[in-house]
Formats: C-alpha cells, structure tokens, sequence
C-alpha cells in the first residue's frame, strides 16, 4: 500500500481508505447502502488491515450514529493501528442544536462522536457542510478548542466551494487557529468538477483531498451498460435521484472507454476507474466501500498497479466536458490561456511514500 502525506500536515494516510457508510443500515438512504453489522465489519477491518488501509471515514449522520457505533466495536482492542475520521454538521434531528456547526453543536457532536466509537480521540474531524447561519470565527476557535483538548487531532471540511474553503483558511491564519488540512469531496470519472477550482485551491492551500463516491455513486461498478436497464438489487433504483447528476451520453461514453481498457488490462471495470483517480493531483486517498468481503477485495484491487499515460488519456478524453464560466476562456481563447498556460492550470501529482 502507498502512504501519502495528508494535504500540508505530517499525517500519512493510505492512497485506498474505508468508508463505512454501509456500516448500521438505518433508514431508507443508508439502509440502501448496506446493513452490516459488527461482526461484518470487524472481518471488513481484518481484510484492510492486512491489506495496508488503516484510515476508516464515517459520520455521525451515517444510520443515524449507528455507522459511528459499528466502526467503533470493529475495531475494539486495536485503535492504535487504525486511524478514524468522522463528520458533523448535517441534521441528526429537527431541533434547534440537531444541525450545524454552532460551538454548542460542535461540543456536544464531537463527545456524541467519541462516546459511540468508544475512542477518545478523533483522528481527522471534518465539518461535513458549510454552515451559513454560524461564523465562521467561531467554528474555527470551537475547533481550536477541541484540538487543543486533545479530542480530535486534525481538522478537515466536506462538499466545501472554494470560497467557503479559501475564507475559512484565511481566517484560520488570521487567528492562529489549525488549518483544515483535508477535504473531502465528489471526483470520479463522471463528475470531474472538483478540478476546476478545488483542485488548484487544494494545491496552492495544503489541503488534500479524500475522495467520496470514487464510482459515481454507484454507476461505474460494471454493471451497467448502453441501452440496458439497471440491473436487480442496484441501489440506483432508491437512490439515483439523492446521487450527483450525470448526464447519460457521458455515462455510457466513459463506461464504454473503461470497457475497452478492461479488456486490455485484464482489471475490472471498477479497478480502471479507481486507478485513474489515484493518478490525480492533490487526491490523498480515495474512499472506498463494500457492502461484503468479494466487494472489498475487488475494489482493494485497484492498487500496486498503473494505467499507461496512454490509457489515461483516453479516460480524460471520454470523460472531459466543457469547461463553465470563467473557466472556459482560458481552455479555448489564445488570450487567456496565455495567463495561465496548461501547466500551472494542470497541478503537477502528488508525491508519495511507498510502504509494504
């Protein structure tokens, strides 16, 4: 397994990690994604483990803390060897302190948090969405506090934009408070989004980032193809409306290219498909899930390999879109690309340390 440098901060963490999202199975949205209880979950550990994958995401919102309490009870008697990075911030209820990022909130999340993990501390904590009713000042010094406590170690954030993201650092130097390190977001092959603003953000700031829904939520597992319909037992058929949108040309266009690379490879499509991930600039390590162990090791499978250059780009290719405003100028106007040539809009990768 490779181990990478966590954005600008001494933290190692694996380029695959966990999440355990399919961890608890409560309600109808994470009931879809998995239902593993924990004596699933602990031969999940066991597999990554040996594998090299020692960093585990989940949030308090995941089964309504279920996931938190599960995770926590897999890896009981072996902390030391796991790292553990969860959220806060959306509802875990209609009450005025049931969401968002307020001290108060905060304080009481992060104890909600050690309590059902049964740990006490928290690797990386992440604020799992921007919080327009609360300062950001505040957020930060109550982060401050917890840091300083010893309760969590590192702080990140989670489906930030990049001027939600540039003013919380801003702000974080401005008062001596920790810089978010981390950031958590959707990039696959068919939501490629991420690089226009927080990619280079993520380059120029220190802050990595940790992939979710590597796979399109779901849609890059193989199983589906042009011109027929999802297969049984996919969770698209609950829960496509609640995934990022995409568009079904791109969808087939990219599928057809990991199809073709697969045949070439002898990887699934799967693999193909995270691989190209981790060949990206800023990305610290991709998240992955599995509802069961062949899941797991299939996705595991992704690593200790490398597409060719050539391969990569027709994955580019296939999955390329047109750039938004104001973006596009710089792609198709002499002018403007001349300001910003291709080499410093495209960040160079990102340095690794390979281990065992």
């Amino acid at each position: 397994m490779e181990y990478r440098q966590l954005g600008a901060s001494g933290l190692r963490v694996p380029q695959l990690s966990f999440g355990a999202g399919t961890f608890g199975g409560r309600g109808p949205l994470f009931g879809a994604w998995g239902t593993t209880d924990a004596a699933e979950a602990r031969r999940l550990v066991d597999i990554c483990l040996d594998a090299g994958v020692t960093l585990f995401d989940t949030a308090d919102v995941y089964s309504a803390g279920a996931s938190e309490e599960v995770l926590g009870a897999a890896v009981k008697g072996r902390r030391d060897q796991v790292l553990i990075s969860t959220k806060a911030g959306l509802p875990m209820g209609d009450g005025p302190t049931d969401w968002g990022t307020s001290r108060s909130r905060l304080l009481k999340a992060v104890d909600d948090a050690l309590r059902r993990l049964g740990t006490d501390h928290i690797d990386l904590f992440q604020l799992h969405g921007f919080d327009a009713g609360t300062p950001i000042e505040e957020v930060l010094a109550t982060l401050d506090t917890l840091v300083r406590s010893g309760k969590i170690r590192y702080t990140g954030v989670s489906n930030f934009s990049g001027w939600q993201l540039m003013n919380s650092l801003a702000t974080a130097d401005r008062h001596g408070h920790p810089r978010h390190i981390a950031h958590q977001v959707y990039y696959s092959l068919i939501g490629r989004d991420y690089e226009w603003e927080l990619m280079p953000l993520g380059r120029d700031q220190g802050v990595g980032a940790l992939v979710w829904s590597p796979l399109g939520w779901g849609r890059l597992t193989g199983k589906i193809r042009r011109g027929a319909p999802l297969p049984d037992g996919s969770r698209l058929h609950r829960t496509a409306d609640q995934g990022p949108p995409v568009a079904e040309e791109l969808l087939y266009r990219v599928v057809d290219a990991l199809d073709e690379i697969a045949r070439e490879t002898g990887r699934s499509v799967p693999q193909i498909a995270l691989n190209w991930l981790l060949q990206r600039p800023t990305v610290s390590s991709v998240i992955i899930g599995a509802r069961n162990e062949a899941q797991l090791r299939q996705n595991l499978g992704a690593v200790g390999w490398s597409l060719a250059p050539e391969q990569i780009a027709r994955l580019d290719a296939a999955s390329a879109r047109p750039a938004p405003y104001p973006y596009f100028p710089y792609e198709r106007q002499e002018g403007f690309a001349r300001l910003n040539p291709p080499m410093l809009r495209r960040p160079a990768g990102q340095d690794a340390v390979v281990l065992g």
